[in-house]
């Protein structure tokens, strides 16, 4: 059974992406094709689907930074909306709910207001995928988001514990002895390794933090992420999330089935769920308005606001148990599960295009912006600067580092994750924060004297992308980017980029150059 829904899910995938489409909405729709087919979730299916949330809340806490949370944008613009948000569509579904009456009986306030707040959490599982898909996780929208995230699921945590009478057990303190014992985990997971070994060491964090909260009666979920936070300044963080991120898509088709799989609707059904997709815009704009009189950029407030535009899997657990307890009419769930679905499709097509729409609507956007500017949104200045390597990964470093030692000042470096840059800086090395999509960024920033920018990024996307930017900011000089696959060699040569390296190509060729001067190569050659 479970190869059934797993080969519709491939299809299903498959099929969406050779258009264009994210895979994860081909899951989506294998879930409804096989419920209209008369298949139901299985335990299985669930379990695959558990585990892959639990496995995505343990990689978010690895590479979080306890410090966003305290920022003012996040926590009091999390709680602010919230907020506004059950206040807005409270009203709005008493309304509506009035004229659906005979399919889902009367709607009193409380209700209404239990509704909007399941509908006010964003979904943790798809706004995560869609911004690793774009490697903006580490930008400034992209922390904002994390950050926002995390706070809802504190939220539906408490709620959880409030509505089932669900006390933490009065051994709960006990959790604090992790912290005495967390040198002992750090020694393991250094002799963990490189291998097949450290994905299994995160899957026993993970699933070792979701037990061990709950034993004492406290959402397992929320152990996943406090035990990924534990680890999340290891050296080994990055890698360990790295090596879990491929298990971690695996298991999630598990959830995106099960979501299809929950229910079959009528049209009326059909048609409420439409009426609240359609409440979407109205949690894009309550989340830009709030982040804007945050003082945030308006760029930053619209990507971020865009990207939390969507329902969440936990406002599925919330109309669960409110059904349960009898506080709700089952069809709600079904809508909220209609809602959710296409939520996570709209968010998953309109934020590939994100970049594009914001450089059409950019001027009214900015008009938008608080005068007053945060410390981190101040734009950088770079200083003689003739080469920009943007992207601080591995090959990026790799690069800024060689070039560094042949042209010393002359050779700057940006990268999007905050952490890494101070590092850099405090080393005294020339390094900016800047998200390479930031199209205002490149028309404040002076690039004037700038002859190569070198693109060491993982997406040719993303690189196209920038190399469009550079040539609108008014750059003149050359461009080059790395490619990890032959067909990807063209498209960037077709989109501004001047010279393209294969990496695994080029890394053969150096590690040839560089083994071959261990030898007499032209006494080996006559031989």
């Amino acid at each position: 059974m479970e190869y059934i829904f797993l080969l519709f899910a491939f299809v299903c995938g498959l099929g969406v992406k050779l258009i264009g489409i994210p895979p994860l909405v081909g899951y989506l729709a294998a879930g409804f094709l096989l419920h209209a087919f008369g298949y139901s979730t299985t335990p299985e299916i669930t379990t695959l689907a558990n585990l892959g949330i639990t496995i995505m809340l343990f990689t978010i806490g690895l590479k979080l930074n306890i410090k966003d949370l305290s920022k003012r944008e996040v926590w009091f613009g999390s709680i602010a909306h919230t907020l506004l948000w059950v206040v807005v569509v409270g009203a709005v579904l008493i309304f509506v709910g009035s004229l659906a009456a005979a399919s889902f009986g009367s709607l009193d306030w409380q209700s209404a207001a239990l509704i909007a707040f399941a509908l006010s959490f964003s979904s943790t599982v798809c706004v995560v995928k869609v911004l690793e898909e774009a490697g903006e996780s580490k930008t400034r929208h992209g922390k904002l988001a994390i950050g926002v995230l995390v706070m809802q699921d504190i939220f539906a945590v408490v709620f959880l514990v409030i509505a089932t009478g669900k006390i933490p057990s009065i051994y709960a303190p006990l959790l604090l002895l992790i912290i005495p014992a967390l040198p002992l985990l750090n020694r393991v997971l250094n002799q963990s390794g490189h291998g097949e070994l450290l994905p299994l060491t995160g899957f026993i964090f993970a699933l070792g933090g979701y037990h061990l909260f709950e034993l004492v009666n406290i959402k397992g979920d929320l152990g996943a992420l406090i035990f990924g936070l534990l680890f999340a300044k290891h050296a080994k963080a990055t890698e360990m999330a790295k090596s879990l991120m491929a298990f971690k898509d695996l298991f999630l088709i598990g959830f995106f089935l099960s979501i299809g799989l929950t229910a079959l609707p009528d049209m009326a059904m059909l048609g409420m769920a439409l009426v609240i997709t359609l409440l979407l815009p109205v949690k894009m704009a309550l989340f830009f308005w709030l982040f804007t009189r945050l003082s945030l950029r308006g760029r930053t407030a619209y990507l971020g606001g865009l990207v939390l535009s969507n329902y969440s899997e936990f406002g599925l657990i919330v109309g669960a148990l409110a059904v349960s307890l009898g506080m709700l009419n089952e069809n709600w769930l079904v809508v909220l599960a209609i809602s959710t679905s296409l939520s996570f499709v709209l968010t998953s097509i309109v934020y590939r295009y994100s970049h594009s729409i914001y450089q059409r609507i950019k001027e009214p956007v900015k008009r938008m912006e608080n005068d007053k500017r945060l410390k981190e949104d101040i734009y950088p200045v770079i200083a003689d600067a003739k080469i920009l390597v943007v992207g601080l990964g591995r090959v990026g470093i790799g690069a800024f580092s060689s070039l560094n030692k042949l042209m010393d000042n002359h050779v700057w470096g940006m990268d999007a994750d905050r952490v890494k840059v101070q590092k850099m800086r405090d080393e005294g090395l020339n390094v900016i924060t800047g998200d390479g999509e930031d199209v205002d960024l490149w028309e404040n920033l002076d690039i004037r004297h700038v002859e190569l920018v070198l693109l060491a990024l993982p997406s040719i996307e993303d690189a196209m992308n920038i190399s469009k930017q550079l040539k609108n900011a008014g750059y003149q000089g050359k461009i080059a980017a790395i490619a990890r696959y032959e067909d990807e060699v063209d498209a960037l040569l077709n989109n501004g980029v001047d010279k393209v390296f294969n990496f695994f190509t080029e890394a053969g060729l150096g590690f040839a150059e560089e083994s071959l001067s261990l030898v007499n190569y032209e006494a080996v050659r006559t031989e």
